[in-house]
């Protein structure tokens, strides 16, 4: 048989073989803004997606009310450009790591989605699923690490999320190594394969290294009492864009496991809350944002009266655990009123019976 040869691209056609291809990160799908984004060209017979505007939320109005609501143009911003226009943004945490309820997460109308590897089952492949359920839907995603290392940060980075969460951040010398996590050398230690990953289009984009460092929003857990100590020094490390209050972990910290809704631990929290906010009133730039999750006692309207912009209402898991008891026991409970109806009234005919027999006789 004949051997032949595939002759090498050269690197003078490269240029010419992306010229088709829009540089748009997968990050961009999920609402950036892009100085180097070019529209993907269509043919005049193909016919263009129609934009899925959200359904009408059934808190305000009629909850039967299913009609779409105008979009926005919020998508098209990065959420660190909206945290920069004032705006208090709603989000989920997702642990299921289910696809299908990011999407829907997404088409609700969430300003963003954090997808938790900290305490959820899934690792990097499987956050990689959610990401890309989330970004058909434009909403930007963030990834929770399970711990605070270099090698979780930069597979997470290399997905290309919006934003990325550091856990248990104590002191500003932690907040700042998380910070050198997400910068390539020499401003940190990020290993770099930035040709090759999805945070990239596969180095398709390239845009990317100049770009990426101005986009990424990282937030870091203050969620001890050691934490809450220094959370001013924290809130003003340079890179940091957000704090993110731990309420659950910060009672535990303090002996309150199974009460985190004690008086003490919410006076640390508020104390940590003033120390994020006054960093702010100082007008240092790089002062971070207050951002926190709702509990049953403390609810995403009051967290953001008290200052937060970033607000996490909800957890995937938890609402379908909430929506499934509360299913079974209306039904069990309606089966109990019915037997209960049904023995009165077979008790009443029994009684009438015996006296129409009696008096027949």
């Amino acid at each position: 048989m004949a051997a032949f040869t595939v002759s090498p691209i050269q690197s003078s056609s490269l240029p010419a073989l992306r010229r088709p291809c829009a540089t748009v990160r997968p990050w961009k799908l999920s609402g950036y803004p892009s100085s180097s984004f070019r529209p993907i060209t269509t043919h005049s017979h193909v016919a263009p997606f129609k934009t899925l505007a959200p359904l009408r939320s059934s808190s305000a109005g009629n909850p039967s009310d299913l009609s779409p609501v105008v979009a926005t143009s919020d998508a098209t911003k990065s959420l660190k450009l909206r945290l920069q226009n004032g705006e208090t943004l709603y989000g989920i945490f997702l642990l299921s790591f289910s696809p299908t309820i990011a999407e829907i997460a997404g088409f609700a109308g969430y300003d963003f989605a954090v997808v938790d590897m900290e305490h959820g089952p899934g690792g990097i492949s499987d956050a990689l699923h959610v990401l890309r359920a989330l970004a058909a839907t434009r909403t930007p995603a963030i990834l929770r690490l399970p711990e605070s290392c270099p090698t979780w940060a930069k597979k997470a980075l290399d997905l290309g999320p919006q934003g990325i969460m550091f856990p248990m951040i104590d002191s500003a010398k932690s907040a700042k190594k998380a910070v050198s996590y997400c910068r390539f050398p020499p401003k940190g230690i990020r290993g770099s394969a930035h040709t090759v990953v999805r945070a990239s289009n596969y180095g398709i984009d390239e845009g990317y290294l100049s770009e990426y460092s101005e986009e990424l929003l990282i937030m870091c857990q203050v969620e001890s009492e050691e934490g809450v100590k220094k959370v001013e020094d924290i809130a003003a490390v340079d890179g940091v864009d957000c704090i993110q209050m731990g309420p659950l972990d910060l009672s535990a910290s303090m002996g309150y496991l199974w009460d985190p809704g004690n008086r003490k631990v919410r006076e640390m929290t508020r104390e940590a809350e003033k120390g994020v906010l006054a960093s702010r009133k100082k007008g240092s730039g790089s002062s971070a944002y207050l951002a926190g999750f709702a509990m049953p006692f403390d609810s995403p309207e009051e967290l953001a009266r008290r200052g937060y912009h970033m607000v996490s209402g909800v957890v995937d898991v938890g609402m379908f655990r909430s929506a499934a008891t509360e299913d079974v026991r209306r039904f069990k409970t309606s089966l109990a009123a019915a037997d209960s109806s049904d023995d009165e009234d077979g008790g009443r005919r029994r009684d009438e019976d015996g006296d129409e027999k009696y008096w027949s006789e």
